[in-house]
C-alpha cells in the first residue's frame, strides 16, 4: 500500500475535551500507527489513523480484516481468537517467509511513544521488540496491561469471524464477560469467590445433614445392645482374669527353674572343679624332675654339637692343606717343563726377528705407494642442489594435489546432495506430504509412516491422508478442487471399519489429524448430464467428475463437500453468470472466480457470494519443475567438475612419479660418490692398522729376554716351591693329632647323653598317668559347664518368655499373690476360670467391639459437626459480606446498561431491555437477560436463535455492546463486520447513525451501514455504505485499494491531491490498456 494520504481539512474546533485527552486529541493506549510488511495481503503497509473517526473503505477481500488480525497479534495476541488460523505461520503472506506488525501506541504524554514489534515467519516463530530492543513477550503483556487493552475480551476486541460466536453467550457467560469488559475490576474477582463459596455452602449443608443423620442412628444403635454389653464385659473379666494367671504362670515356672538351678547345677559344677584342680597340681608336680634332667641332656647335647663342629673344621683345615700341597707340586712340575722348553726356543728366535723386519718393511711401502683419495665436493654441491629443487618441486605439487583432492570431495558431496534432493522432489508422495506440511499439518508425514508400518493390523483398508490418493489431470481443476474442499479432508484419513476407526483415531490424537469413517454405503450418486443451455453458457463439466481417486476416498469427497453439485464453466460463463442461476445451479467454477447462490431460511430471498480463485498450494507448486531442472543442472555441472578433477589428479600423480624418480637417481649417484670415498678411506686405515701391527711384533721381539736369564728365574722359583712344600706337611701332622682328641671327648659325651635319656623316659611313664587322670578330670568339668550353660540359656529364655507376658512382675504383685502358687494349683485355676466364661454364649460375638466403635465414631462425628457448623456460619457470614460489595455494585451496572439499552431500542422504534437474573445463593446461575421486542404485536422475548432472527440477533448484539461503552475504560475496541442490520429492514438510517455516535471509546469498529461524527476515536471498517451519509471534518478516510494500477493513482492520492485527479490518474492507466471482450 502507499504511503499515508495527507490532510486537506483542518479539525473542527472541539471546545473543552475529556480529561483524559491530550493535546494532540489522542488518550493513552491509542494505536497512533500501524505498519505491516509480507502479512496477510500485504507486501507493505503504514497507516496512521487520526484521533476521532477514521473510516476504511474498500472492497471484500482488499484487506480490511488484516488491519484486524495485525492489531490483535501485534498486541500479544493468540492466533486462535481470530478464528483463522491456529498459527502466526499462517498470516505470512503466501510466498514469503518472514512479516512484521509494529504498533506505535500513544504514551501518558503527546511525546511518549510506545513501538511494539512482532516480527513471524513461516516455522511459527516470534521475535518481540519493545521501542527497538528485543525483549520475552512477558514484558509487552505488561505494557499492554498497563492500558487496560484485553485482546482475548470478546466486549473488547470482536473479530469477523467471531462475531457469531459472541451473540451465542448464554446469559452466564455474558455477565462473565461483562463483569470483565467494564465496571468495578473486583466484580469477576468477587462473583468467582462468591460461587466458590456457595458450593463449599452447599455442600456443608448436606454434610451437617449426613452427620446429625448418622449420629442419631449410632445413638439408637447402641441403646438397643446396653444388656448384651454388660454380659459380654462379665465374660471379659473372667477372661481378663485368666489371662492374669496366664501372665504370672510363666513367672512361677521361672523362679522354680531359677530355685533348681542355684541348689543342684552350680554344686556340681563346683565339686567338679575342685577334682579338676586337684588332679592338675599332682601332674604339675610331678613334671619338675623330668624337666632337671631335660636341662641336664640339653647341656651335654650342647657340648656334643660344640665338639663336632669342631671336628668338622679340622677336616676343612687338613682337606685345605692337602690341595695347597697339590697346587705346589703341579707348579713345581710346570716350572720344569718351562726350563725344557726355554732350551728348545733358542734356536728359532733369530729367525722369527729377520722374518718380523721384512713384512714391516713391506707394508710401510704398501702405506707409502696407496694415492690419496679427494671427495668431489662441486659434484656432491650440485647433486644436493638437485635434490633440494626436486623435493620442493614435489612439495607443491602434493600441495595442489591435496586441494584438488579435497575439492573433489566437496563436488561429490553436493552431487550426492543434489541426487538425494532430487530423489526427494521427484517422490511424488514426499511432495504432497510436505506441503501438506506446509499448509499446517505439522506431523502429517509421522502420521502417514505410522498407518503404512500398521497395515496388516488393520482390518479394511486405511486410505490417506486424502491429498495422496487423489489424482487430477487438468491443473485448472485441481485448483478448484483444492479450493472447494475443507483443508481438513486434505490431510484426514479413511477407515472402512469401527475397529480401525477406533485404533486410527487413538493414534492420530498425538498428531492433531482428523480421521473419517466410510461405511461403504453410496450416499450421492447423481449422473452427469450437461444440457444444451448448460453449454451454451460454457459450463462443461462437474467437480466430482474431474479426478480420480478409490471409491471410499470419492465417496467421503463427494459427501462431504458436495462435489456433485459444483459444475465447472470458461470465462463465457463468467461473462453470463446470472443466467447460470436460472438453470437451478447454485454452485459453479470459472477461471478467475467461484460463484455460489444460498437461499434465506426466513424471508426466501437468494444472496450471491463471488470468492476469487486462489492459486493451488496443495496439487502444485511453481517452484517443484524449475528446482528439479536446476538441480538437474547442478547435478550435470558437478559430473563435469568431478570428471575434470579426476583428469587433473591423475596427470599431478604422474609427474609426481617422475619427479620422485629424478629424485631417486640424483641420490643414487650421490650415495655411489659417498661410497667411493668411503672405500678409499678403509682401505687406507686397514693398510696402516697392518703396518701398525708389523712394528708391534718386531719390537716384542726384541724385547724378549735371553734364555740363561730365564733359567735362573725357573730354578729359583723351584726352590721356593719345596719351601711351601715342607711346611704343609708339618701344619697337616698337627691338624691330624688334634682331630684324634675331639673325636675322643665326642664318644664320651654321647655315652653320658644316652644314659640321660633313659632316665628321662622311665620318669615320663609315671607323669602320663597323672596327665590322664587331669585330662579326665577336666572333661567332668566341661561338662558340667556346659549343663550348667544350658541351664542358664533356658532359664534365660524362661525370663525373656515372662518378660514378654508381664515385663514387671512387681506391678503385678499383689493379684499374684493372691492366686495359687504351685504350677499345679494355677494351671488348674485357669482352665476353671476359662471353662466359666466360655459357658456364657452370644449370638453377636463383636457386639462389645462394635459398641465401643459406635461411642468412638458418636465421638469424633460429634466433634466434626460441631466443626462443620462453625465453619458453615463463617461461610455464611463470608457470602453476606461479599454479597453486600457484589451484588448492589452489579445491579447498578445492569441499570445503567439497561438504560442505555432501552434508549437505543426506543430510538428504533422497537423495544428492549436488559436485566441481571438473580439466583438467592446460586452465584454460578446468576446471567443477564437480554430482552428484545421487534414487532407490535409480540411481547418482550429473551434472546434466542428461538425467537429471533439471526440479524435481529446482530442487531441486539451490537446495541449491547453500545451500552458498554460508557461503562468501560480501554483505549480502543473492536468489533469487526457487523453488517446484518441491513438485512433485517428494521433500522432506519438515523438510528444506525445514532448507533455508531454511541461508540465513544472504540478503536476500531467494522460495520456495514451508515456513519456519522464521533465524538470520541473510531475506525469503521466496511466494504459498503448506505447513501446520504454526513461526514464531519473529524473523519479521516482511508482507502484501501488493491490491483495492478494502484501504485501511481495512490500516489496521487497520498501528495493530498483531489479526489478528481486522482480519477484522472487512474484513467490514464486504464487507457493503456485495451479492454478485453
Amino acid at each position: 500500500m502507499a504511503a499515508p494520504r495527507a490532510a486537506k481539512r483542518t479539525k473542527l474546533d472541539r471546545g473543552a475535551v475529556p480529561p483524559q485527552r491530550g493535546e494532540d486529541d489522542y488518550v493513552p493506549g491509542n494505536i497512533v500507527e500501524v505498519e505491516l510488511c509480507n502479512f496477510m495481503t500485504y507486501d507493505r503497509l503504514v497507516c496512521r489513523p487520526g484521533p476521532r473517526l477514521n473510516l476504511v473503505v474498500g472492497p471484500n477481500g482488499s484487506g480490511k480484516s488484516s488491519l484486524v488480525c495485525a492489531i490483535a497479534l501485534g498486541l500479544a495476541g493468540d492466533p486462535n481468537i481470530l478464528g483463522r488460523a491456529s498459527s502466526v505461520g499462517a498470516f505470512v503472506k503466501r510466498g514469503e517467509v518472514a512479516g512484521h506488525v509494529k504498533i506505535s501506541l500513544r504514551g501518558d504524554t503527546p511525546d511518549d511513544m510506545i513501538c511494539i514489534t512482532r516480527k513471524i515467519d513461516t516455522k511459527n516463530k516470534s521475535e518481540w521488540l519493545l521501542n527497538g530492543a528485543t525483549v520475552p513477550k512477558k514484558e509487552v503483556i505488561d505494557v499492554i496491561k498497563k492500558f487496560n487493552i484485553q485482546i482475548n475480551n470478546l466486549t473488547q476486541f470482536l473479530p469477523q469471524d467471531r462475531v457469531s460466536e459472541f451473540a451465542k453467550l448464554s446469559p452466564i457467560q455474558l455477565l462473565e464477560e461483562t463483569e470483565k469488559a467494564v465496571g468495578d475490576p473486583d466484580l469477576p474477582v468477587q462473583h468467582r469467590q462468591l460461587v466458590e463459596r456457595s458450593k463449599e455452602l452447599k455442600a456443608l449443608e448436606v454434610a451437617l445433614k449426613q452427620k446429625e443423620q448418622t449420629l442419631n442412628n449410632l445413638k439408637a444403635l447402641n441403646a438397643q445392645q446396653e444388656k448384651d454389653v454388660e454380659r459380654v464385659r462379665l465374660r471379659d473379666n473372667l477372661l481378663r482374669k485368666a489371662e492374669l494367671m496366664k501372665k504370672k504362670l510363666p513367672w512361677l515356672k521361672f523362679d522354680m527353674m531359677r530355685k533348681e538351678f542355684r541348689e543342684v547345677i552350680q554344686e556340681q559344677e563346683k565339686i567338679a572343679k575342685k577334682k579338676m584342680e586337684e588332679a592338675a597340681k599332682i601332674w604339675e608336680s610331678s613334671k619338675g624332675p623330668i624337666e632337671e634332667l631335660k636341662k641336664h641332656r640339653a647341656t651335654h647335647t650342647s657340648n656334643i654339637k660344640k665338639i663336632s663342629k669342631q671336628v668338622n673344621e679340622n677336616m676343612t683345615k687338613r682337606q685345605k692343606v692337602m690341595e695347597d700341597e697339590l697346587q705346589l707340586n703341579a707348579e713345581l712340575r710346570a716350572a720344569f717343563d718351562d726350563i725344557d722348553h726355554l732350551k728348545k726356543q733358542e734356536k728359532s728366535h733369530q729367525q722369527r726377528i729377520l722374518k718380523a723386519k721384512e713384512d714391516f718393511a713391506a707394508a710401510e711401502k704398501e702405506l707409502q705407494d696407496l694415492q690419496p683419495y679427494e671427495l668431489p665436493r662441486d659434484e656432491m654441491a650440485q647433486l644436493t642442489e638437485q635434490i633440494a629443487r626436486v623435493n620442493v618441486e614435489i612439495k607443491n605439487l602434493k600441495a595442489e594435489r591435496n586441494g584438488m583432492e579435497s575439492q573433489l570431495a566437496r563436488e561429490e558431496e553436493k552431487m550426492r546432495k543434489c541426487s538425494d534432493r532430487l530423489k526427494e522432489m521427484e517422490s511424488k508422495n514426499s511432495k504432497l506430504l510436505q506441503r501438506l506440511q506446509n499448509a499446517g499439518a505439522d506431523n502429517i508425514t509421522e502420521a502417514y509412516y505410522w498407518v503404512q508400518d500398521n497395515k496388516k493390523n488393520f482390518r479394511g483398508e486405511v486410505y490417506g491422508p486424502v491429498l495422496l490418493e487423489v489424482n487430477v489431470q487438468d491443473k485448472l481443476h485441481a485448483t478448484y478442487l483444492e479450493n472447494h474442499v475443507p483443508n481438513y479432508i486434505w490431510k484426514s484419513f479413511i477407515t472402512q471399519d469401527a475397529s480401525d476407526r477406533d485404533c486410527v483415531v487413538r493414534q492420530m490424537k498425538k498428531y492433531g489429524i482428523p480421521v473419517l469413517n466410510y461405511l461403504g454405503e453410496r450416499t450421492r450418486s447423481r449422473p452427469l448430464n450437461i444440457t444444451p443451455e448448460m453449454k451454451q453458457l460454457g459450463i462443461y463439466s462437474r467437480l466430482d467428475q474431474e479426478f480420480n481417486a478409490p471409491a471410499a476416498v470419492k465417496e467421503v469427497l463427494i459427501s462431504q463437500a458436495i462435489l456433485d453439485d459444483s459444475y465447472i464453466g470458461t470465462d463465457q460463463t463468467h461473462r453470463r453468470a446470472d443466467e447460470v442461476s436460472k438453470l437451478g445451479i447454485s454452485d459453479f467454477w470459472t477461471p478467475d472466480n467461484h460463484y455460489r447462490w444460498s437461499k434465506s431460511r426466513y424471508g426466501g430471498h437468494m444472496s450471491a457470494f463471488v470468492d476469487a480463485v486462489y492459486p493451488s498450494r496443495l496439487f502444485m507448486s511453481n517452484l517443484d519443475v524449475s528446482d528439479i531442472e536446476n538441480l538437474q543442472l547442478q547435478k550435470e555441472q558437478h559430473g563435469k567438475n568431478i570428471e575434470e578433477m579426476n583428469e587433473a589428479i591423475t596427470k599431478f600423480r604422474k609427474k609426481q612419479r617422475q619427479l620422485e624418480d629424478e629424485e631417486a637417481n640424483i641420490h643414487k649417484q650421490k650415495e655411489e660418490i659417498i661410497n667411493m670415498m668411503r672405500f678409499q678411506k678403509k682401505r687406507r686405515e686397514e693398510i696402516q692398522r697392518r703396518a701398525d701391527t708389523k712394528r708391534r711384533v718386531l719390537e716384542d721381539l726384541f724385547q724378549e729376554e735371553d734364555v740363561e736369564s730365564s733359567t735362573r728365574k725357573l730354578v729359583d722359583q723351584v726352590a721356593k716351591l719345596n719351601d711351601k712344600r715342607f711346611q704343609a706337611m708339618i701344619k697337616l701332622k698337627d691338624l691330624l693329632t688334634e682331630a684324634v682328641a675331639l673325636k675322643w671327648s665326642h664318644t664320651e659325651k654321647h655315652m653320658a647323653s644316652i644314659e640321660l635319656d633313659a632316665k628321662i623316659w622311665e620318669m615320663e611313664k609315671g607323669v602320663k598317668k597323672f596327665e590322664k587322670d587331669a585330662i579326665h578330670a577336666a572333661r567332668e568339668y566341661e561338662d558340667r559347664k556346659r549343663i550348667t550353660q544350658e541351664h542358664r540359656r533356658k532359664l534365660s529364655m524362661a525370663k525373656q518368655h515372662a518378660e514378654s507376658i508381664v515385663m514387671n512382675p512387681e506391678d503385678l504383685k499383689k493379684e499374684f499373690d493372691a492366686m495359687p502358687g504351685t504350677v499345679e494349683e494355677l494351671e488348674a485355676a485357669i482352665q476353671d476360670t476359662e471353662s466359666e466364661a466360655n459357658s456364657m454364649l452370644f449370638l453377636n460375638q463383636n457386639v462389645l467391639q462394635e459398641y465401643q466403635n459406635r461411642e468412638r465414631e458418636i465421638e469424633s462425628i460429634s466433634n466434626k459437626l460441631k466443626d462443620d457448623k462453625y465453619e458453615y456460619e463463617m461461610c455464611c457470614s463470608e457470602i453476606e459480606s461479599v454479597k453486600g460489595k457484589w451484588l448492589p455494585t452489579l445491579r447498578t451496572l445492569v441499570s445503567k446498561i439497561n438504560d442505555t439499552f432501552s434508549h437505543n431500542f426506543q430510538e428504533m422504534a422497537v423495544a428492549g431491555e436488559v436485566s441481571l437474573d438473580e439466583h438467592g445463593l446460586d452465584f454460578d446461575h446468576y446471567g443477564i437477560l437480554i430482552k428484545v421486542k421487534f414487532r407490535q404485536t409480540s411481547q418482550l422475548q429473551v434472546l434466542s436463535a428461538h425467537h429471533q432472527s439471526g440479524g435481529e440477533r446482530s442487531v441486539s448484539t451490537i446495541l449491547y455492546l453500545v451500552s458498554l461503552q460508557d461503562l468501560t475504560n480501554c483505549p480502543f475496541r473492536v468489533v469487526d463486520e457487523i453488517n446484518q442490520g441491513k438485512a433485517t429492514g428494521i433500522v432506519p438510517p438515523p438510528s444506525i447513525v445514532l448507533l455508531l455516535l454511541s461508540f465513544r471509546s472504540a478503536d476500531l469498529l467494522t460495520s456495514g451501514n451508515n456513519l456519522s461524527v464521533l465524538h470520541r476515536r473510531c475506525f469503521l471498517l466496511t466494504p459498503k455504505l448506505l447513501p446520504d451519509l454526513e461526514y464531519s471534518d473529524a473523519c479521516s478516510i482511508l482507502n484501501i485499494m488493491n490491483g495492478p494500477w494502484i501504485e501511481e493513482p495512490a500516489k496521487v492520492w497520498s501528495a493530498g491531491d483531489c479526489w478528481g485527479t486522482v480519477m484522472s490518474a487512474g484513467g490514464r492507466i486504464l487507457s493503456q490498456y485495451p479492454r478485453q471482450q
